[in-house]
C-alpha cells in the first residue's frame, strides 16, 4: 500500500479521535455505514450497551469450561476477613503548622514508636493519630500508624493510611510496603505484588522482597487466568462480528435480488402510466408472449410506434382495456 495514502488515513484517523462528530457529517456517512456494518457501533449505542464490570465478570464465568484444569486455584492460606471499622482520623490537610505544632508532632512519633516496641498496639495508633493531627503533611506519619494497623490485623485502615502518604510522597518505599501487606492479608495478590515490588525498587528492603517471593506466582498465575479468558471472550466477539456481517450481507443481496425482480417485473408490462420511452422499437417489450398471434400481426409494431397510441395509452380506460386485450386477444 502506498506509505503516503497510509500517512493520509492514519492522520484522518487521528482527526476522528480529536473531533467524532467528523464521523457525522454527511459527507462522512458512508464510511460511518461500512464502519457500522463490520460490526462497530456508535457513540450513543456504545454508551447504551457498555456492560458493567459485574456484567463482564458473569460473562467470564460463563465461557469457563467446566473441566477442573480449567479452574483458578490460589492458595490463601493467611488471608483475613476485611476490616469494617469506621475510616481512621487523617488530619485536616488545611491546617496552618508551626514550627512548635512539627515539635510536638515529633514527640508523638517518638512515644508511638516506643509504645509500639513494648507491644502496646492501640496506644500506638492513638499516639500516630495524634501527630498526624499536628502534622497532616507528613508522609512518614500516616506510614508508621499503617504498620500498626497491620499489626492489629486491619487491612483496609492500613491501605487508607498508605494511599494518603503516597498522595503526600509518592517516592516513600514504606507506605508502598505497608500498602503491599495489606493487600497481602486481603488476598488481592495482583495489587500486592504491584506495591511490593515498588516498594523494593524505590528502597530495596528484605522483608518486602521476601513476601514480594511469596505473592507473585499467585498473581502470574492470576494474570494468565485472566489473559486466557480475555482472548476467549475476543474470539466470541470476532466470531458474533462475523456472524453480524454475514447477516448483513445475505440481508443486502436479498434487498438487491428482489429489487431485481421488480425490475423485469417493471419491464415486463411496460411503464404504461409514463408513455413508452423509446418508441418500442422492435415492438413493446412482453407483447410477444402476453398477445401471441397479435405481436406477429403485419403492422403491430408500426401502430404502438403511432403518436395517437402512445397518447392514447395515456388514458387509464385505455391502459385497462390494453391490459385485457394483452391477456386474452378474444377481447380485441
Amino acid at each position: 500500500m502506498d506509505p503516503r495514502k497510509v500517512k493520509e488515513l492514519r492522520a484522518f484517523v487521528k482527526m476522528c479521535k480529536q473531533d467524532p462528530s467528523v464521523l457525522h457529517t454527511e459527507e462522512m456517512r458512508f464510511l460511518r455505514e461500512w464502519v457500522e456494518s463490520m460490526g462497530a457501533k456508535s457513540e450513543e449505542n456504545t454508551k447504551e450497551e457498555k456492560p458493567d464490570s459485574k456484567k463482564v465478570e458473569e460473562d467470564l464465568k460463563a465461557d469457563e469450561p467446566s473441566s477442573e484444569e480449567s479452574d483458578l486455584e490460589i492458595d490463601n492460606e493467611g488471608v483475613i476477613e476485611p476490616d469494617t471499622d469506621t475510616p481512621q482520623e487523617m488530619g485536616d490537610e488545611n491546617t496552618e503548622i508551626t514550627e512548635e505544632m512539627i515539635d510536638q508532632a515529633n514527640d508523638k512519633k517518638v512515644s508511638a514508636i516506643e509504645a509500639l516496641n513494648d507491644g502496646e498496639l492501640q496506644k500506638a495508633i492513638d499516639l500516630f493519630t495524634d501527630a498526624i493531627k499536628l502534622n497532616p503533611r507528613l508522609a512518614i506519619l500516616y506510614a508508621k500508624r499503617a504498620n500498626v494497623f497491620i499489626k492489629l490485623q486491619k487491612p483496609n485502615a492500613a491501605i487508607r493510611d498508605c494511599d494518603r502518604a503516597t498522595e503526600i510522597n509518592p517516592d516513600s518505599a514504606q507506605p508502598y510496603k505497608w500498602r503491599g501487606k495489606a493487600h497481602r492479608l486481603l488476598g488481592h495478590w495482583e495489587e500486592a505484588a504491584h506495591d511490593l515490588a515498588l516498594a523494593c525498587k524505590l528502597d530495596y528492603d528484605e522483608d518486602a522482597r521476601a513476601m514480594l517471593k511469596e505473592v507473585q506466582p499467585r498473581a502470574q498465575k492470576i494474570a494468565e487466568h485472566r489473559r486466557k479468558y480475555e482472548r476467549k471472550r475476543e474470539e466470541r466477539e470476532i466470531k458474533e462480528r462475523i456472524e453480524r456481517v454475514k447477516k448483513a450481507r445475505e440481508e443486502h443481496e436479498r434487498a438487491q435480488r428482489e429489487e431485481e425482480a421488480r425490475r423485469q417485473s417493471g419491464a415486463q408490462y411496460g411503464s404504461f402510466p409514463g408513455g413508452f420511452p423509446g418508441g418500442f422499437p422492435g415492438g413493446m417489450p412482453g407483447m410477444g408472449a402476453g398477445m401471441p398471434g397479435m405481436a406477429g400481426m403485419p403492422g403491430f409494431n408500426e401502430i404502438l410506434s403511432d403518436p395517437e397510441v402512445l397518447a392514447a395509452m395515456q388514458d387509464p380506460e385505455v391502459m385497462v382495456a390494453f391490459q385485457d386485450v394483452a391477456q386474452n386477444p378474444a377481447y380485441m
